[in-house]
């Protein structure tokens, strides 16, 4: 099958956006494939930077004028933080290839001054002690306030968005006592020793598909899906597919307190765990679940199962009801 000499490939224009295309677009020239034209394309969600995704429409507004872009055929392929995709996707539209997995974890970081003057942090008990019960703490994720609430009960939970050198500038300058990021943002992106402490999994469960960066393509296109499925990475792959299966399978939105991750495990299997948090920290329920990689997807349905038999379908009602919920499934 003959390759085109150039794949357009759409993205987001932020930092991380910029960095993950880029990484695609090398990859795939690595590999024997296409070069790639990077086409920056604006999104809702870049737009309106000053409002709560919660009140504005949810990580969605991050993907659909991209997904947009490439089901008209302005473009041959898009690169999302695979977190932000719906876990339906538009009619038309498939995940052609994943990279490696980075760290899943979400990360405390700390003020310089701060975080100079403490002992390292290696723990989680070590955290508690070090901001008390009451911080100031700059996320918008009702997946990580549902989470830490649950280990500082009296915290204030501010969104906090822009490029990822604006939020250090902001907690440096004393807007917060501490941010919950990424570690895979933050270490992508240089910031790896901004890093104070990765909160444990089975202290907040990440976002399903945190780490990930995904490849979108059109079904049916045959020719870029040669060329990307080179750099498709199976045990990510198939992590994510467990993930996204799960919360199509709990109804999850992107502003219901969701958290999945699913891991290799021994003997060509995979483990994944999952929780759903009430929005004030209240009540959690959490599932585990172990199978085939091939089987991925059932495995994510499996635990789903498991979480709404345990209470988790409740749980979610009242996240949807809340004032602010955003409809729609997404991760």
């Amino acid at each position: 099958m003959p390759q085109p000499r150039e794949l357009r490939l759409g993205t987001r224009g932020s930092q991380l956006a910029l960095w993950q295309a880029t990484r695609v677009a090398e990859e795939i020239s690595a590999r024997g494939g296409p070069t790639s034209r990077i086409v920056v394309i604006k999104t809702s969600g870049d737009r309106l930077q000053d409002a709560p995704l919660s009140e504005v429409g949810g990580k969605r507004l991050f993907v659909k004028e991209i997904e947009d872009a490439l089901l008209h055929g302005e473009i041959d392929l898009a690169v999302h933080s695979s977190k932000d995709m719906p876990a339906i996707l538009p009619d038309g539209l498939v995940i052609g290839a994943v990279l490696p997995r980075e760290d899943p974890r979400d990360a405390v970081v700390l003020p310089v001054r701060l975080d100079a003057d403490t002992t390292p942090v290696e723990t989680v008990d070590d955290l508690v002690a070090l901001l008390g019960r009451s911080p100031s703490i700059g996320t918008g994720s009702v997946r990580r306030i549902a989470q830490l609430s649950r280990l500082f009960p009296g915290a204030r939970f501010t969104p906090i968005r822009g490029n990822l050198d604006t939020r250090l500038r902001k907690l440096d300058a004393g807007g917060h006592d501490a941010l919950i990021l990424a570690a895979a943002g933050l270490r992508r992106l240089g910031f790896e020793s901004r890093i104070t402490f990765a909160l444990p999994a089975k202290a907040c469960v990440p976002a399903p598909g945190q780490g990930i960066v995904a490849v979108e393509i059109r079904a049916g296109d045959e020719v870029t899906a040669q060329a990307v499925a080179a750099i498709d990475d199976w045990d990510a792959a198939s992590a994510l597919a467990a993930e996204r299966a799960l919360v199509e399978a709990l109804g999850g939105g992107c502003q219901t307190p969701i958290g999945a991750l699913a891991a290799p495990a021994s003997g060509g299997e995979i483990e994944l765990t999952a929780s759903v948090v009430a929005l004030d920290g209240s009540r959690a329920v959490q599932a585990q679940g172990r199978g085939l990689l091939t089987d991925a997807a059932e495995l994510g349905r499996r635990v789903a199962a498991d979480l709404i038999a345990n209470g988790a379908g409740d749980i979610l009602a009242e996240a949807r009801r809340a004032p602010g919920a955003v409809q729609g499934l997404q991760p």
